[in-house]
């Protein structure tokens, strides 16, 4: 008995020093006088492969769109090893970016060490009863930076469902008490929505995903967007598609948030946008999110004029509030001509209702036309937008539209 105490004691203390390193280097304000410069973070699904999963373009039939940048031999953008870290096991990669956060290979050391000692302490029976015991004796319960490495090693596992009950309790962790100390930043005190969003979009319960992160994303603030965008950005889908279900520690940051829900949003709405079943409102709206990391998302894009084009018309009232891409309005303009198919487009406020009253006249519809023309020309104009505030108005003033549209 004496040696299996020892035996648990010593794998327990490598279970606590090395969670202790994983949680102080990726929620730092958790410990008064911590030396770690960087963060904080949090570990969410990796939505990088959000642009593929795109069905090969049929070749009969196919519509000639005006701007097919891919085909003109341009380099596409990938990922290199110099660009992100990955943390491998169990099939499964932790990816980060190695230039925002110094000493990540340590951090991802004690990640699978803490892991791999939480594995052994439940491997029999007799170890896994003796360490509940030191436990209780410790009151490791109450110890919340613990509780931050166990639901991520929960969410590592895939183990989604118990992930959403360890965040939850984590939720009412000492609810006198915010995650972090006085004047830490409030994005730290949203991380539990922020994983339950995640956690919920990998089960799955999309509309339950958004409904989390969207009230996340309406406290945030929008930084002004470069046009020119970092290779090294944290937040920054990659095009390289990945096999597995691999896992992203993000920078809590505002630019890194509103990214990841750009992201998810657009992997939800993709899978009814291209259903079998005709779904205007899903199309415009990744029609709208496929702006934030152009041209990452053109090849999704022409896919959706393809359908479009299927279709004979298109939907979407909202499409001038949101829609400042260039290169989509010269699409969208270029539809409207005889090469581009005379498609029906409905993009204006009631402009459907219009179109279909019965007492429609020839005067009438060319009224229509002139004011989708002038509307396309006060579109142009608004090309040189900061796009993430356009993001950010369009997940604030749609959030209800936006949740309700998923199952």
């Amino acid at each position: 008995m004496e040696l299996l105490q020892r035996v648990v004691t010593c794998a327990a203390l490598v279970l606590f020093r090395c969670a202790y390193l994983y949680t102080s280097a990726v929620q730092p304000s958790l410990f008064h006088g911590s030396s770690v410069a960087s963060g904080p973070w949090i570990l969410l699904e990796d939505l990088s492969s959000v642009f593929g999963d795109v069905e090969p373009e049929r070749a009969a039939g196919k519509h000639a769109h005006k701007r097919r940048k891919l085909a003109d031999g341009r380099e596409k953008t990938t990922s290199s090893d110099d660009e992100e870290a990955a943390g491998k096991g169990r099939g499964r990669q932790i990816l980060l970016s190695k230039a925002e956060m110094p000493g990540w290979a340590e951090t991802l050391d004690s990640f699978r060490t803490a892991r791999d000692s939480w594995d052994l302490l439940h491997s029999h029976e007799a170890l896994e009863a003796e360490f509940n015991k030191l436990c209780a004796g410790w009151k490791t319960e109450s110890w919340l930076w613990f509780r931050i490495f166990l639901t991520d090693m929960i969410i590592y596992q895939g183990q989604y469902r118990k992930a959403l009950s360890s965040l939850l309790q984590m939720a009412t962790f000492q609810p006198e008490q915010a995650l972090v100390p006085a004047g830490g930043g409030s994005l730290e005190n949203h991380r539990v929505l922020i994983q339950q969003a995640s956690c919920h979009y990998a089960l799955g319960e999309h509309r339950l995903a958004c409904e989390k992160l969207l009230e996340v994303i309406g406290g945030l603030v929008p930084q002004s967007q470069d046009s020119g965008r970092s290779s090294e950005e944290p937040g920054r889908v990659k095009a390289r598609p990945r096999k597995g279900n691999d896992l992203r520690l993000c920078p809590c940051t505002s630019k890194s948030i509103l990214s990841f829900g750009l992201q998810m949003m657009l992997a939800c709405f993709k899978l009814r946008a291209f259903a079998d079943s005709r779904d205007d409102l899903a199309l415009g709206h990744v029609i709208v999110l496929l702006q934030y990391d152009w041209p990452q998302g053109e090849s999704l894009f022409l896919k959706s004029v393809d359908k479009i084009c299927q279709q004979g018309s298109f939907q979407y009232e909202n499409f001038f509030n949101y829609v400042t891409n260039i290169d989509m309005l010269e699409e969208f303009a270029y539809l409207r001509t005889t090469e581009g198919g005379r498609v029906q487009l409905e993009l204006l406020p009631n402009q459907g209702m219009l179109i279909k009253h019965h007492t429609v006249t020839r005067g009438i519809t060319k009224g229509v036309k002139e004011d989708f023309r002038l509307a396309m020309e006060r579109q142009v104009s608004r090309c040189g937008e900061n796009l993430l505030i356009v993001l950010h108005r369009f997940c604030i003033n749609e959030k209800i539209i936006l949740i309700q549209s998923l199952p």
